[in-house]
Formats: C-alpha cells, structure tokens, sequence
C-alpha cells in the first residue's frame, strides 16, 4: 500500500489547497489524543501532525512549549501516545505525522520508533533538530525500510543550493517554515516573507510544498496557499484546543471562523 502522504498529494487535484494542524499529544489532556484526530478528520482536516512532548522544544514559541509541559506533567510518553494511536489506527484513513525532536526519539530507539509507527498508522516523521547528514546516513535508510517519510524543514535562510539537495533526497513534503523565528501566530506575512515564498515557488520544486509558522488568519491562510500546497497551523490550535479545554469540535469552529475572517 502506497504512503498516505504521497497518496494524498497524488490523488488530489492540482488546485487543491491542504489544512494540516499540530496539536500536542497529551495535552490538555492525556486521554484526549485519539478524540482530537478523529475530530479532525470528521471535520475535513487533510492531514495531521501529532507533537511528542520533549522538555526542550527548541524551535517551538511559547504556545507550544506550555503544551510540551503540560503533556509531561500529565504523563504522556512515546509509548502511550504510540498505544493511543494503534487504538484508533482502523478509523483513520488521513495521513499522521509525528513531529519532535531527536532525543526521545534516539532514546526509544530510531528502528523501534519506525516499526512503531508502522504499527500505530503514522505515515512520516518530521524531526527539527535532525542534522540532514545523520538524516541521510543513519534515519533515512530505516525509514525508507518501513516506507514512512521523513520530512525536511527549510527557512528563508536556506540556501538554493540546500533547498535542492533536500528536494532530491527527500519524499512526501517539504515544510517551508515561513520564518527563522520561533513557532507563533502572526497577523500577516512582510514583504520579506512573501518574496520568500515566491523564489522557492520560482524553483519548481520536485515535492510539494507546505508553509507552517504564524498562520492564524484569512491573510496568513491566504498567503501560503497562494505560495504551496497549503498552510501547517499550530501554535493558533493549540491555543484555541486549550480554551475548550481539550473539546476539539469547539476549538475547530473557532479556528474556522478565525481563518475566515
């Protein structure tokens, strides 16, 4: 059976425009891990990234972090959230993604996470702090063995040169973090921004494209869709998932009111 990632670029039409959210698993609540992925898929959300609390999350704003913390202090591990999701795994048909960072990760054990994965339903990985040299030489050979997708972020500091050499050693998706910064809602994109998406649109790229970071509005929404496949919400979820306190239907209404005004 092919991935569910490249599946789901494949199979859609060209002009579609794909949603994916992050939410952190066990947060608000420990339990509430499978409820939250059902309801987004029954909501129309294409595909999902699921966060590994770490006690560091380096890339992640304020919003994600808090998340981080609460879902340790509520006891979630990579074991759990692996239990949760093999629990659900016949009633999800959309594409999983986990995202965290390479500590946990090398700590349950790369083959282990991916046999894992293969086991719960999830279709890929993407890991910030992994060197693209470690990726290449020691990840991406396991992965490749379980057929799970491991996805790349670039930044506007990216070279050309790296964007490429990522674009041709790499499958499913790339990430396009829409700046250098931390994770967090924005406003609007600059005129920074927007030139940014514009030169690696100019690049045709092999793989589709997804831009995450700061999208919380129509203008945000609307920017990185125009510029990709689509747009990556997480910090404006996350938020909106704890105010509801953990009822993800209420925070997807506010978060597609939010997006359409």
């Amino acid at each position: 059976m092919a991935n569910k990632i490249n599946k789901l670029f494949a199979e859609q039409p060209k002009d579609k425009k794909f949603l994916s959210l992050y939410f952190c698993a066990g947060c608000p609540t420990l339990e509430g891990t499978g409820d939250v992925i059902l309801t987004m898929q029954r909501r129309g959300i294409d595909f999902i990234e699921v966060g590994i609390p770490f006690s560091d999350p380096l890339a992640d704003g304020p919003v994600i972090q808090s998340a981080a913390t609460q879902a340790l202090k509520n006891g979630m591990t990579l074991s759990k959230l692996f239990a949760q999701l093999k629990a659900i795994k016949t009633q999800v048909q959309i594409p999983l993604i986990l995202m965290g960072y390479l500590n946990p990760i090398l700590h349950y054990g790369i083959e282990a996470f991916c046999k894992s994965c293969v086991e719960s339903g999830v279709s890929g990985m993407i890991i910030p702090d992994l060197p693209f040299d470690d990726y290449q030489n020691i990840v991406k050979p396991i992965a490749d063995r379980y057929d799970l997708r491991v996805i790349m972020l670039i930044t506007p500091e990216t070279s050309e040169e790296r964007i490429r050499f990522i674009d041709q050693n790499t499958d499913g998706f790339i990430y396009m973090v829409s700046s250098a910064a931390i994770t967090g809602a924005q406003q609007s994109f600059d005129d920074a921004k927007q030139a940014y998406f514009r030169r690696i649109d100019q690049m045709h790229l092999r793989n589709p494209r997804m831009i995450g970071f700061g999208i919380s509005n129509r203008q945000t929404l609307q920017s990185a869709q125009d510029n990709a496949a689509g747009a990556i919400i997480g910090s404006k979820f996350v938020t909106l998932l704890n105010e509801a306190e953990g009822n993800a239907d209420a925070a997807l209404t506010q978060l597609f009111e939010a997006l359409d005004s």
